[in-house]
């Protein structure tokens, strides 16, 4: 399978034999002009708010309690509980279906990386504990089982979507009773917004240890204030074992910010056919916490987000013992991985088989013009020009959980490695 991008088209240029690698590391202190306006502009008018979300090592600073409330709580929650679950002949008359499935392939690829790494450190045999925070309607139960993992904690805000988890896991199990070598996990599932709620005291055994924590394309609708923030980031790290990995994909914040200024003075909205984004107030006024925009993506979502600063998210993690290990685009992950995730990748459907000469005309696959004499005649793998702008709004993070120690007062003192 050939894969063509072209820079100006598709952001990466990317063929078989293209060697080179992301090392998904960028300055995260220093955003970009627009977003530094909004951090200094954040400082100045909830700079006690800035100050509370330290360092694991600072000066000991009160703790945020999560609010009673969220005022988008109710319509994300609302948005995914009323979301019909869709057949294969549905998806398959999706206009992103491909997209969908390159999106999966990228999760594939993120919980494959940091399950290798854990299994790296622990003898043959050891149980492995992770969290699905989000978990939606349990669209990775199949990877947790490939990678043969102990026990699983599955919670969602929409209480529809966890029933629905629930019984996909039912399915699961149904099905390995039927095999002689089938792997069989434990698993919990309760309905709670981890934005709001203390997850470690809803668990069957609260003291339980975790080697990994995941949230897919959920993380952002924390950042709605400090204090949902602060109670999402203590949700991922607290039951970590030090070693443990968080893992997540998020929309990517300079990305939308740049897109939202390409698209001209004075505009709120962007998009194409499949997705769009639409912000309520004007973008030189965006605060770091509640940067509020609606979204809407084909057939999937439509619901109001928040931006996620970067920079701002990594001290919050430090201040729970965190350590930022990977901030990678859409479009860097897949050019890191693709030389081993190729198979999969093809396997997944996660690229559209197009025959160049018969899509010539076509303006959704122009970033394949450049292919010239006999190749233009071979079947392409390749995602059409609107999936590839939606996909590219996200970009994948991971974070580690460091070693501590204890003070006579009994904080927990990080031992970060920078």
């Amino acid at each position: 399978m050939s894969v063509n991008y072209e820079q100006n088209a598709m952001g990466v240029n990317l063929s078989d034999d293209d060697e080179s690698e992301s090392t998904g590391q960028e300055d995260y202190g220093i955003p970009p002009p627009k977003i530094r306006k909004l951090e200094e502009n954040q400082q100045q008018t909830h700079a006690g708010n800035i100050e509370s979300v330290g360092h694991g090592g600072d000066e000991e600073q009160p703790q945020p309690e999560p609010e009673t409330g969220a005022a988008n709580t109710f319509v994300v929650a609302h948005h995914y509980n009323e979301l019909k679950e869709a057949g294969r002949k549905d998806r398959l008359k999706s206009k992103i279906f491909f997209m969908r499935n390159f999106n999966n392939w990228i999760k594939s690829q993120l919980i494959n990386e940091y399950m290798g790494k854990i299994k790296e450190q622990k003898r043959v045999g050891d149980a492995i504990r992770v969290l699905d925070m989000c978990c939606g309607k349990g669209g990775d139960l199949l990877k947790w089982d490939k990678a043969s993992i102990a026990h699983l904690i599955c919670t969602d805000i929409a209480e529809v979507s966890v029933e629905q988890c629930q019984r996909r896991y039912q399915d699961i199990l149904k099905r390995a009773e039927n095999s002689k070598y089938a792997h069989k996990f434990t698993a919990e599932f309760f309905a709670c917004d981890s934005t709001l709620v203390r997850l470690r005291e809803r668990y069957k055994d609260a003291s339980l240890q975790l080697n990994l924590v995941s949230c897919q394309f959920a993380f952002h609708y924390c950042f709605e204030s400090l204090a949902q923030a602060d109670c999402m980031v203590r949700n991922a790290a607290e039951c970590l074992q030090p070693g443990g990995y968080f893992i997540a994909t998020i929309p990517d914040a300079y990305e939308i910010m740049r897109r939202l200024k390409a698209a001209g003075p004075g505009q709120r909205k962007f998009g194409n056919d499949v997705y769009s984004i639409e912000f309520e107030n004007d973008a030189d006024e965006l605060p770091i916490f509640g940067a509020k925009y609606q979204f809407h993506l084909e057939g999937v979502v439509d619901c109001p987000e928040f931006l996620v600063h970067f920079p701002t998210l990594v001290k919050l993690a430090r201040k729970y013992g965190l350590q930022v290990l990977r901030r990678s685009t859409f479009a860097e992950y897949y050019k890191e991985t693709l030389p081993h995730g190729r198979h999969l990748l093809q396997r997944m459907s996660g690229l559209e088989t197009v025959q160049v000469n018969r899509v010539a005309n076509d303006p959704e696959y122009a970033h394949l013009k450049h292919l010239a004499g006999t190749n233009r005649g071979k079947p392409v793998g390749t995602l059409s020009k609107s999936e590839w702008e939606a996909t590219t709004l996200y970009l994948v993070c991971a974070f580690k959980k460091c070693k501590n120690t204890w003070d006579a007062n009994g904080k927990p003192l990080f031992e970060f490695e920078d």
